[in-house]
C-alpha cells in the first residue's frame, strides 16, 4: 500500500484533469462502483485460472456468510452495474471510471497492492472504429501529457471458437517441448495455456517464438475485424506494432488486444491496457451485448510525468502569497483580508500565517511555501488601513500601498 504525499499530488490533480477533459471531449460519461463486489463477480469474469483470482485477490466472508472482494479491476463491475440498472441492452453506452483496485502482488517500481486506476469501457459497438477510437483517446493522452517513448502494440485473440481451436494446437506443441517449459508454464500449459507466451523468462524466449502463431488460427471476421482496425490506425498516422505474444492475463478477452508499454519503468512496462470483451455481458447474465474497453494504472503513469521536466511549473504546489500578521490586532485584520483576496482572485493560491511568531519567524515560513509575494501586516500597518508588500523571488524593493489597493497589484503582478 502507498501513501501520496502533498508534494505529490498536483501531479495527479493534473493527470486527473487531463483524463476527465478528454474523455468528456470523447462523449465518455462517469460512473462510480463500490469498491467490494461478491466474490463471484470476478472468478465468472476474470476466470478461475487466473493469476489474479488464484492468487492475488483480497477476499472475506463478512457476517452474513457472504464471500466478498476488494475490487482487482473495474471491468466486470462496470459489467455489473450495466446489467443491474438496465443501461446496456439495446443501448450504446460510452463510460469510464477512476479509483483505488486491490491486489495482492509483489510491489515493484509503480506497483502496489492498493493501485488507483483509470478504466473506459464502450458498450453496443461490434465494428473496429470504436476500437480504434478508444487507441486515439489513449494516444492523444500520451500527447496532451508529453509522454514519450510509449509504444502500442495489437494483437487478436480471434473468436471464443477459433481461440479453443488454437489451444489445442498450443498445447500440442508445448507437451511435445514439455522439458523446456518453467514450473509456472507447466501448470498453466492445460489451464491457462495463452498465458505461456506472455512469459518473461528469457530461458523459454526461443521457445516461444517459434510457437503457432494465433493469428495464424483467426477465423475469417476476427482476421477482417483486425485489418479494419489497423487500417484506421494508418489513417490516424497512430503507429503500431503487431506482437502475436499478446494474450492479456484475463479470460473474457475475445478480438482486439492492445497494451501501451514503456522501457522507462523497468520489466513490467506496460502503462494502459485493453481490448475487446463481447461475451462478457451475456456470460454475467445480461443480454448479449458487445464491449470494449482499457485500464491504465495511475501510479506508473505519475512516475512518468515526474520524469518530465517540462511539467515542473503545471505540478508546483506553491503558495502565490503569503500573508504575515504582527499582533492580535494585525491576526484579525489579516484573516478579513486574505479571505477577501480569496474572493478577489480565486485563481491565486493565498496563505494566511497561523500560530504566531516574530517576523523573522514569519518570513522563513513564507519563503519555504515558495510565495511569490509577501504581505506584512503589523499594527502601524492595521491603523493606517495599508500592507507592506514585499518581493521573494524577484529583486524589487519592498513597497507600502493601501489595504484597497492590494488586489488591483497582485492581479498586474500575477498575470504579466
Amino acid at each position: 500500500m502507498n501513501d501520496v504525499l502533498p508534494n505529490e499530488t498536483p501531479v495527479w490533480h493534473y493527470l486527473e484533469a487531463c483524463l476527465r477533459e478528454i474523455t468528456a471531449s470523447y462523449g465518455y460519461s462517469e460512473i462510480r462502483m463500490p469498491i467490494v463486489e461478491n466474490t463471484q463477480l470476478f472468478c465468472r469474469s476474470i476466470g478461475e485460472v487466473t493469476d489474479i483470482v488464484e492468487k492475488e485477490m483480497y477476499t472475506f466472508v463478512d457476517k452474513g456468510e457472504d464471500s466478498l472482494t476488494l475490487r482487482p479491476e473495474g471491468t466486470a463491475s462496470c459489467v455489473r452495474a450495466g446489467i443491474q440498472h438496465g443501461l446496456l441492452y439495446n443501448q450504446q453506452q460510452r463510460l469510464w471510471y477512476m479509483g483505488p483496485m486491490f491486489r495482492r502482488e509483489r510491489p515493484q517500481k509503480g506497483r502496489y497492492r492498493q493501485f488507483y486506476q483509470f478504466g473506459l469501457e464502450s458498450f453496443g459497438l461490434k465494428g473496429p472504429d470504436i476500437d480504434a477510437e478508444i487507441i486515439a483517446l489513449s494516444a492523444r493522452l500520451w500527447k496532451t501529457l508529453g509522454l514519450n517513448g510509449v509504444e502500442l502494440q495489437i494483437n487478436s485473440l480471434g473468436s471464443n471458437q477459433a481461440r479453443e481451436a488454437y489451444k489445442l494446437v498450443l498445447v500440442e506443441y508445448f507437451e511435445q517441448n514439455f522439458e523446456g517449459l518453467d514450473a509456472d508454464s507447466q501448470r498453466r500449459l492445460k489451464s491457462n495455456p495463452l498465458r505461456i507466451l506472455d512469459t518473461k523468462n528469457p530461458s523459454m524466449k526461443e521457445l516461444v517464438e517459434k510457437a503457432p502463431k494465433l493469428m495464424d488460427h483467426l477465423d475469417q471476421e476476427s482476421k477482417q475485424h483486425f485489418d479494419g482496425l489497423c487500417e484506421k490506425l494508418d489513417l490516424l498516422d497512430i503507429a503500431y506494432v503487431v506482437n502475436p505474444k499478446l494474450v492479456r492475463g484475463l479470460d473474457y478477452y475475445n478480438r482486439t488486444v492492445f497494451e501501451w508499454v514503456t522501457n522507462d519503468l523497468g520489466a513490467q512496462g506496460t502503462i494502459c491496457a485493453g481490448g475487446r470483451y463481447d461475451g462478457l455481458v451475456e456470460q454475467l447474465g445480461g443480454q448479449a451485448t458487445t464491449g470494449c474497453g482499457f485500464a491504465m494504472g495511475l501510479e506508473r503513469i505519475v512516475l512518468l510525468l515526474q520524469q518530465q521536466s517540462r511539467l515542473k511549473d503545471k505540478l508546483s504546489s506553491k503558495t502565490d502569497v503569503y500573508l504575515c500578521t504582527l499582533g492580535e490586532v494585525a491576526e484579525n485584520s489579516g484573516i478579513v483580508i486574505s479571505e477577501r483576496l480569496r474572493n478577489e482572485l480565486p485563481e491565486l493560491k493565498v496563505q494566511l500565517h497561523c500560530g504566531g511568531g516574530n517576523f523573522k519567524k514569519q518570513l522563513k515560513r513564507a519563503d519555504k511555501s515558495q510565495a511569490t509575494i509577501a504581505l506584512i501586516l503589523g499594527e502601524d500597518e492595521v491603523e493606517q488601513k495599508t500592507v507592506t508588500v514585499k518581493y521573494l523571488r524577484d529583486n524589487v524593493e519592498q513597497s507600502t500601498i493601501a489595504q484597497s489597493e492590494v488586489g488591483d497589484l497582485l492581479q498586474q503582478i500575477f498575470s504579466s
